[in-house]
């Protein structure tokens, strides 16, 4: 979907809160959604709060990708590497057992006690960290990150961001439709590309509002409903 938030011009984020995230989830019940399993999330003010209101049995679970990258921000460049390699132990470990201990040895090093926030990010995002160590590692791959959909919307801000201001709501909905047809046509003509070359994983269909086939999702349907028994028909 495609909502718009009233933005105070003092405040870059001020629209994208409890209340805005509440309209969203409304709008998705009213839409036909009946249950959520698996919310993945980059820890946007408001919105576990908004999900739950809507569907109290969601699981909410913080984008591994937004965390690895909070944690980071205030290492310096020359440790970053080494900091990304200990905090990979973390969100890489068997179970949340692990994790836990992976972090633990990590906060008695050098590196976590020189950058105690690195493992602070992880400490307070526990609880909507660990959900994802409840699946094998196929499935944990397809849950744990919302880089998916930040591709698209990184293109999208492109588009208005070039733009700057807008004379009404609908011209915004009319220019994001329009580049959102214009990604998917190109990203039509580079899977076609790749098939003529005899790629064998250019197997999605030619736009993307058709869906978009992602592999293992057969296995982590069956997961999921050993997890979620009923939920899933």
């Amino acid at each position: 979907g495609i909502w718009l938030a009233r933005t105070p011009v003092e405040s870059a984020t001020a629209g994208e809160g409890a209340r805005f995230w509440a309209a969203v989830m409304a709008d998705l019940r009213n839409r036909g959604v009946r249950d959520i399993l698996i919310a993945c999330t980059d820890g946007l003010a408001g919105f576990e709060d908004a999900v739950h209101s809507a569907f109290p049995a969601t699981v909410v679970q913080s984008c591994v990708v937004h965390l690895i990258r909070n944690a980071l921000r205030p290492v310096a460049r020359r440790d970053a590497g080494a900091v990304a390699k200990e905090l990979k132990k973390v969100y890489t470990a068997v179970d949340a057992d692990a994790a836990l201990e992976a972090l633990a040895e990590f906060a008695g090093t050098d590196l976590g006690n020189k950058y105690p926030q690195a493992v602070k990010v992880f400490e307070d995002a526990w609880e909507r960290f660990t959900p994802y160590f409840a699946f094998t590692p196929p499935v944990r791959r397809l849950l744990y990150t919302t880089n998916g959909i930040e591709s698209l919307n990184y293109q999208l801000r492109k588009v208005t961001k070039a733009r700057g201001h807008f004379p009404t709501d609908d011209a915004v909905v009319k220019l994001l439709w329009l580049a959102i047809v214009n990604i998917e046509d190109k990203r039509a003509r580079e899977r076609a590309a790749k098939r003529e070359k005899g790629d064998k994983h250019a197997f999605q269909p030619a736009r993307l509002v058709e869906g978009q086939r992602s592999a293992g999702w057969r296995e982590a349907l069956n997961e999921l409903a050993i997890a979620y028994p009923g939920r899933i028909r």
